[in-house]
Protein backbone atom coordinates (compact mmCIF):
# COMPACT_ATOMS: atom_id res chain seq x y z
CA UNK A 1 0.00 0.00 0.00
CA UNK A 2 3.01 2.45 -0.48
CA UNK A 3 2.18 3.83 -3.62
CA UNK A 4 -1.31 4.68 -2.63
CA UNK A 5 -3.00 8.00 -2.26
CA UNK A 6 -4.19 7.98 1.48
CA UNK A 7 -7.40 8.20 0.44
CA UNK A 8 -7.43 5.49 -1.53
CA UNK A 9 -5.68 3.33 1.82
CA UNK A 10 -8.77 5.29 3.43
CA UNK A 11 -11.19 3.74 1.27
CA UNK A 12 -10.15 0.36 1.07
CA UNK A 13 -9.60 0.12 5.10
CA UNK A 14 -13.68 1.30 4.92
CA UNK A 15 -14.60 -1.30 2.89
CA UNK A 16 -13.04 -3.78 4.88
CA UNK A 17 -14.51 -2.60 7.97
CA UNK A 18 -17.68 -3.09 6.11
CA UNK A 19 -17.44 -6.74 5.54
CA UNK A 20 -16.05 -7.56 9.16
CA UNK A 21 -19.19 -5.44 10.41
CA UNK A 22 -22.13 -7.37 8.12
CA UNK A 23 -20.42 -10.60 8.74
CA UNK A 24 -20.19 -10.10 12.74
CA UNK A 25 -23.64 -8.82 12.35
CA UNK A 26 -24.88 -12.01 10.93
CA UNK A 27 -23.47 -14.39 13.33
CA UNK A 28 -24.89 -12.72 16.06
CA UNK A 29 -28.48 -12.52 15.18
CA UNK A 30 -27.98 -16.46 14.43
CA UNK A 31 -27.01 -16.38 17.51
CA UNK A 32 -29.68 -14.22 19.66
CA UNK A 33 -32.22 -17.13 19.45
CA UNK A 34 -30.14 -18.53 22.24
CA UNK A 35 -28.01 -16.16 24.09
CA UNK A 36 -29.51 -12.85 25.43
CA UNK A 37 -27.58 -9.11 24.38
CA UNK A 38 -25.20 -8.80 27.17
CA UNK A 39 -24.21 -12.41 27.27
CA UNK A 40 -23.42 -12.90 23.90
CA UNK A 41 -21.54 -9.02 23.62
CA UNK A 42 -19.85 -10.03 26.80
CA UNK A 43 -18.86 -13.54 25.37
CA UNK A 44 -17.47 -12.43 21.81
CA UNK A 45 -15.66 -9.59 23.58
CA UNK A 46 -13.57 -11.91 25.73
CA UNK A 47 -12.54 -13.75 22.85
CA UNK A 48 -12.22 -10.75 20.54
CA UNK A 49 -10.37 -8.54 23.42
CA UNK A 50 -7.87 -11.64 24.01
CA UNK A 51 -7.18 -11.66 20.34
CA UNK A 52 -6.92 -8.36 19.94
CA UNK A 53 -4.09 -8.01 22.67
CA UNK A 54 -2.64 -11.14 21.53
CA UNK A 55 -2.02 -9.26 18.26
CA UNK A 56 -1.54 -5.88 19.96
CA UNK A 57 1.61 -7.58 21.97
CA UNK A 58 2.72 -9.54 18.62
CA UNK A 59 3.30 -5.40 17.15
CA UNK A 60 4.72 -4.12 20.45
CA UNK A 61 1.39 -1.65 20.77
CA UNK A 62 0.26 -3.43 23.59
CA UNK A 63 1.60 -1.18 26.08
CA UNK A 64 1.15 2.59 25.00
CA UNK A 65 1.05 5.92 27.04
CA UNK A 66 -1.15 8.24 25.95
CA UNK A 67 -1.42 11.97 26.91
CA UNK A 68 -4.36 12.97 29.24
CA UNK A 69 -5.91 14.92 25.88
CA UNK A 70 -5.38 11.98 24.19
CA UNK A 71 -6.37 9.32 26.48
CA UNK A 72 -9.64 11.72 26.73
CA UNK A 73 -10.36 11.55 23.18
CA UNK A 74 -10.08 7.50 23.30
CA UNK A 75 -12.08 7.37 26.34
CA UNK A 76 -15.05 9.27 24.64
CA UNK A 77 -14.86 7.00 21.54
CA UNK A 78 -15.20 3.79 23.66
CA UNK A 79 -18.57 5.47 25.27
CA UNK A 80 -19.88 6.23 21.82
CA UNK A 81 -18.93 2.28 20.43
CA UNK A 82 -20.01 0.88 23.88
CA UNK A 83 -23.17 2.88 23.14
CA UNK A 84 -23.52 2.07 19.52
CA UNK A 85 -23.14 -1.32 20.01
CA UNK A 86 -25.68 -1.67 22.39
CA UNK A 87 -28.42 0.15 20.35
CA UNK A 88 -27.33 -1.35 17.15
CA UNK A 89 -27.80 -5.26 18.67
CA UNK A 90 -30.91 -4.47 20.07
CA UNK A 91 -31.81 -3.06 16.76
CA UNK A 92 -30.63 -6.08 15.25
CA UNK A 93 -32.25 -8.80 17.24
CA UNK A 94 -35.39 -7.25 16.74
CA UNK A 95 -35.64 -6.39 12.66
CA UNK A 96 -34.16 -7.44 9.58
CA UNK A 97 -30.58 -7.15 8.72
CA UNK A 98 -31.18 -5.22 5.09
CA UNK A 99 -33.38 -3.16 7.13
CA UNK A 100 -31.09 -1.99 9.93
CA UNK A 101 -27.89 -2.18 7.56
CA UNK A 102 -29.48 0.54 5.81
CA UNK A 103 -30.63 3.08 7.84
CA UNK A 104 -26.99 2.73 9.25
CA UNK A 105 -26.26 3.86 5.68
CA UNK A 106 -27.01 7.45 6.32
CA UNK A 107 -23.60 7.61 8.44
CA UNK A 108 -21.94 9.25 5.74
CA UNK A 109 -24.38 11.62 5.56
CA UNK A 110 -24.91 12.15 9.48
CA UNK A 111 -20.74 12.03 9.43
CA UNK A 112 -20.19 14.82 6.81
CA UNK A 113 -23.03 17.18 8.29
CA UNK A 114 -21.16 16.44 11.86
CA UNK A 115 -17.70 17.22 9.80
CA UNK A 116 -19.37 20.70 9.10
CA UNK A 117 -20.11 21.30 12.54
CA UNK A 118 -17.88 20.32 14.53
CA UNK A 119 -14.69 20.17 12.47
CA UNK A 120 -15.14 23.05 10.18
CA UNK A 121 -15.46 21.49 7.34
CA UNK A 122 -16.73 23.19 4.26
CA UNK A 123 -19.85 21.58 2.87
CA UNK A 124 -21.83 23.85 0.07
CA UNK A 125 -25.56 23.88 0.23
CA UNK A 126 -25.79 21.22 -2.51
CA UNK A 127 -24.46 18.76 0.09
CA UNK A 128 -26.64 20.27 2.94
CA UNK A 129 -29.47 18.98 0.49
CA UNK A 130 -28.28 15.49 -0.14
CA UNK A 131 -28.24 15.30 3.24
CA UNK A 132 -31.83 16.58 3.65
CA UNK A 133 -32.88 13.99 0.83
CA UNK A 134 -30.77 11.41 2.21
CA UNK A 135 -32.85 11.63 5.68
CA UNK A 136 -35.92 11.48 4.03
CA UNK A 137 -34.86 8.04 2.35
CA UNK A 138 -34.42 6.85 6.20
CA UNK A 139 -37.75 8.08 6.47
CA UNK A 140 -39.02 6.07 4.05
CA UNK A 141 -37.45 2.89 5.01
CA UNK A 142 -38.32 3.42 8.41
CA UNK A 143 -41.91 4.70 7.81
CA UNK A 144 -43.02 5.96 11.05
CA UNK A 145 -46.80 5.62 11.68
CA UNK A 146 -47.03 2.71 9.32
CA UNK A 147 -47.71 -0.67 9.07
CA UNK A 148 -44.72 -1.57 8.29
CA UNK A 149 -42.79 0.65 11.58
CA UNK A 150 -40.82 -1.10 13.50
CA UNK A 151 -39.88 0.67 16.95
CA UNK A 152 -36.71 -1.32 17.08
CA UNK A 153 -35.65 1.15 14.11
CA UNK A 154 -35.69 4.14 16.32
CA UNK A 155 -32.45 2.25 18.45
CA UNK A 156 -30.51 2.30 14.75
CA UNK A 157 -31.03 5.59 14.45
CA UNK A 158 -29.27 6.51 18.14
CA UNK A 159 -26.94 3.96 17.16
CA UNK A 160 -25.79 6.30 13.67
CA UNK A 161 -25.71 9.04 15.83
CA UNK A 162 -22.83 7.43 18.49
CA UNK A 163 -20.82 6.10 15.48
CA UNK A 164 -21.10 9.55 14.52
CA UNK A 165 -19.48 10.56 17.29
CA UNK A 166 -16.73 7.91 17.54
CA UNK A 167 -15.87 8.80 13.95
CA UNK A 168 -15.28 12.11 14.59
CA UNK A 169 -13.20 10.88 17.71
CA UNK A 170 -10.76 9.01 15.68
CA UNK A 171 -10.12 11.99 12.80
CA UNK A 172 -8.96 13.69 16.17
CA UNK A 173 -6.64 10.89 17.33
CA UNK A 174 -2.89 11.23 16.96
CA UNK A 175 -1.07 9.70 14.47
CA UNK A 176 1.11 8.21 16.99
CA UNK A 177 -1.48 6.76 19.16
CA UNK A 178 -1.47 2.79 17.28
CA UNK A 179 -4.77 1.69 15.61
CA UNK A 180 -4.76 -1.07 17.78
CA UNK A 181 -4.48 0.77 21.32
CA UNK A 182 -7.66 2.14 20.31
CA UNK A 183 -9.37 -0.63 19.02
CA UNK A 184 -8.24 -2.89 22.00
CA UNK A 185 -8.97 -0.40 24.74
CA UNK A 186 -12.55 -0.23 22.76
CA UNK A 187 -13.09 -3.61 22.76
CA UNK A 188 -12.20 -4.19 26.89
CA UNK A 189 -14.51 -1.24 27.22
CA UNK A 190 -17.34 -2.91 25.16
CA UNK A 191 -16.98 -6.19 26.99
CA UNK A 192 -16.60 -4.95 30.88
CA UNK A 193 -20.35 -3.21 30.28
CA UNK A 194 -21.55 -6.31 28.44
CA UNK A 195 -20.08 -8.08 31.73
CA UNK A 196 -22.08 -5.98 33.66
CA UNK A 197 -24.83 -6.00 32.12
CA UNK A 198 -24.98 -9.90 31.84
CA UNK A 199 -24.68 -10.33 35.72
CA UNK A 200 -28.31 -8.86 35.64
CA UNK A 201 -29.78 -11.24 33.10
CA UNK A 202 -30.34 -14.97 33.52
CA UNK A 203 -26.74 -17.12 32.48
CA UNK A 204 -27.81 -19.25 29.52
CA UNK A 205 -25.74 -22.15 28.67
CA UNK A 206 -23.61 -21.58 25.35
CA UNK A 207 -23.48 -24.13 22.85
CA UNK A 208 -20.97 -25.46 21.10
CA UNK A 209 -22.62 -24.36 17.67
CA UNK A 210 -23.33 -20.66 19.52
CA UNK A 211 -19.63 -20.71 20.90
CA UNK A 212 -17.98 -21.26 17.24
CA UNK A 213 -20.43 -18.15 16.03
CA UNK A 214 -19.35 -16.05 18.44
CA UNK A 215 -15.59 -17.01 17.90
CA UNK A 216 -16.53 -16.14 14.03
CA UNK A 217 -18.22 -12.82 15.05
CA UNK A 218 -15.20 -11.84 17.47
CA UNK A 219 -12.59 -12.52 14.29
CA UNK A 220 -15.00 -10.51 12.70
CA UNK A 221 -15.77 -7.15 14.37
CA UNK A 222 -11.74 -6.98 15.15
CA UNK A 223 -11.31 -6.76 11.58
CA UNK A 224 -13.97 -3.78 11.75
CA UNK A 225 -12.73 -2.15 14.64
CA UNK A 226 -8.86 -1.86 13.56
CA UNK A 227 -9.85 -1.33 10.07
CA UNK A 228 -12.97 1.32 10.89
CA UNK A 229 -10.12 3.30 12.93
CA UNK A 230 -7.31 3.37 10.10
CA UNK A 231 -9.81 4.32 7.26
CA UNK A 232 -10.65 7.25 9.08
CA UNK A 233 -7.12 8.06 9.62
CA UNK A 234 -5.86 7.36 6.62
CA UNK A 235 -8.21 9.11 4.66
CA UNK A 236 -10.22 12.63 4.44
CA UNK A 237 -13.61 12.24 6.26
CA UNK A 238 -15.85 13.00 3.27
CA UNK A 239 -13.71 10.98 0.96
CA UNK A 240 -13.96 7.69 2.89
CA UNK A 241 -17.22 7.45 4.30
CA UNK A 242 -19.16 6.83 1.23
CA UNK A 243 -17.23 3.53 0.67
CA UNK A 244 -19.48 2.36 3.75
CA UNK A 245 -22.33 1.28 1.39
CA UNK A 246 -20.56 -1.76 -0.22
CA UNK A 247 -21.91 -3.50 2.60
CA UNK A 248 -25.51 -3.13 1.21
CA UNK A 249 -25.00 -5.43 -1.00
CA UNK A 250 -23.85 -8.21 1.79
CA UNK A 251 -26.52 -7.20 4.05
CA UNK A 252 -28.81 -8.35 1.80
CA UNK A 253 -27.83 -10.85 0.22
CA UNK A 254 -27.00 -12.35 3.51
CA UNK A 255 -30.36 -11.03 4.73
CA UNK A 256 -31.96 -13.24 1.99
CA UNK A 257 -30.03 -16.39 2.33
CA UNK A 258 -29.44 -16.43 6.05
CA UNK A 259 -32.73 -15.58 7.09
CA UNK A 260 -35.27 -15.25 4.65
CA UNK A 261 -35.66 -11.50 5.03
CA UNK A 262 -36.59 -9.49 1.88
CA UNK A 263 -36.84 -6.17 1.86
CA UNK A 264 -39.92 -4.72 0.28
CA UNK A 265 -40.23 -2.30 -2.56
CA UNK A 266 -40.51 0.91 -0.05
CA UNK A 267 -37.67 -0.46 1.39
CA UNK A 268 -35.85 -0.51 -1.92
CA UNK A 269 -36.81 2.67 -2.65
CA UNK A 270 -35.85 4.03 0.45
CA UNK A 271 -31.88 2.26 0.47
CA UNK A 272 -31.39 4.03 -3.30
CA UNK A 273 -32.12 7.72 -2.01
CA UNK A 274 -29.88 6.88 0.81
CA UNK A 275 -26.91 5.57 -1.08
CA UNK A 276 -27.45 7.70 -3.79
CA UNK A 277 -27.28 10.59 -1.84
CA UNK A 278 -24.18 9.20 -0.36
CA UNK A 279 -22.63 9.10 -3.57
CA UNK A 280 -23.43 12.21 -4.69
CA UNK A 281 -22.14 14.09 -1.40
CA UNK A 282 -18.74 11.95 -2.63
CA UNK A 283 -19.36 13.35 -5.89
CA UNK A 284 -19.12 16.79 -4.42
CA UNK A 285 -16.38 15.89 -2.13
CA UNK A 286 -14.30 15.16 -5.05
CA UNK A 287 -14.98 18.09 -6.86
CA UNK A 288 -14.08 20.14 -4.04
Amino acid sequence: MKNMSDNLKGAIFMMLAMGGYVVNDTMMKLVSAEIALAQGVFVRGVIASVLLAGFAYYKGQLFYRADRAEMKIILWRSFAEIAATYCYLTALFNMPLASLTAILQSLPLAVTLAGSIFLGQKVGWRRYLAILVGFGGVLIIIRPGGDEFNSFALWGLAAVGFVTLRDLMAVRLSTATPSIFAALFTAVGVTLVAGVGAAFEPWQPVSTGSFALLAFAAIFILVGYVASVSAMRFGEIGFVSPFRYTVLIWAILLGVFVFQDYPDLWTMIGIAIVAGTGVFTFYREHRS
